[in-house]
């Protein structure tokens, strides 16, 4: 978060607080200040994405191997 409060959060819950939906949103955010810090306004729109790259590419990876693994059921009217 901007104000350094979810580091403190992390620290005080453990993983709890890095679970996919808050952990991916701090990291979008982190991101996306240190890439202000270091390009300027320019970085608000590419820190993000750059810091989150790893995490989507393998969300995609996965979802394509459970797609190939399980087997599609169509529900019955």
């Amino acid at each position: 978060m901007v104000y350094g409060i979810y580091k403190y959060l992390v620290d005080f819950a453990g993983s709890g607080a890095t679970v996919p939906l808050t952990g991916f949103g701090n990291l979008l955010a982190k991101g996306a200040i240190d890439a202000v810090k270091e390009k300027g306004l320019l970085g608000a729109f590419t820190g993000g994405i750059k810091a989150t790259a790893g995490g989507i590419a393998a969300a995609i990876f996965f979802g394509y191997i459970a797609s190939l693994v399980s087997k599609p059921k169509i529900k019955k009217q």
